[in-house]
């Protein structure tokens, strides 16, 4: 089974270098540059320790503005007498276009805040039902987000998304995006952001 695990990584490791070589983005293996020192507000990340990043495909718009990354998120949990591994495939975008709240959105209901405090209490978006239904938010901006925010949950996704200043990451929980569809995961990360960049 370990062999397996093993050849797995390896192949995939293997295909992030390739889709680099290909699509001109940057690519590391390793967390060369402390990315995950820009991830520890994040409630992902500031939950699991040990943690690590791996396989991080970059690209970066003219002058800096914003960078954009795609990387596979390893964290360990100790459960009585064993140790469970999690893998899961994140977007993190850095971007001097947004001017973000410390929000936080997933699908379902309940949540847990800090402090170990359980609620049910979410977001209702009465001109979005459905929305509300499928995902529970909680944000300090309420509805005063662009519709197309909900058009593009709406449809029935699984995302969950997190939005803190200039920073935002998007993931599947414990889902590894396969290689084949990292560049649409890529796309579809840049388009949130155009999201939350326009004006409402």
């Amino acid at each position: 089974m370990k062999n397996n695990k093993s050849k797995n990584r390896m192949y995939r490791d293997i295909q992030f270098e390739k889709i680099a070589k290909e699509t001109g983005l940057s690519y590391s293996y390793k967390d060369e540059f402390g990315v995950i020192n820009l991830l520890k507000d994040f409630s992902l990340f500031r939950n699991f320790s040990p943690n690590k990043i791996t396989n991080i495909l970059e690209d970066k718009t003219e002058l800096y503005e914003s960078s954009f990354r795609v990387f596979d998120f390893e964290y360990r949990l100790l459960n009585l007498d064993h140790e469970e591994v999690f893998n899961q495939t994140v977007f993190f975008v850095n971007s001097k276009k947004l001017a973000l709240p410390h929000f936080y959105m997933e699908p379902g209901r309940l949540f847990q805040e800090v402090g170990n405090k359980t609620t049910s209490s979410g977001i209702d978006f009465e001109r979005f039902p459905l929305f509300s239904i499928d995902y529970w938010s909680k944000n300090k901006w309420k509805d005063n987000v662009s519709d197309a925010l909900f058009y593009y949950f709406n449809i029935g996704n699984d995302w969950t998304i997190e939005g803190v200043n200039y920073f935002m990451i998007i993931y599947k929980k414990e889902k590894i995006i396969p290689t084949t569809d990292l560049m649409e995961f890529f796309q579809k990360g840049k388009e949130l952001v155009d999201i939350f960049s326009k004006p409402i």
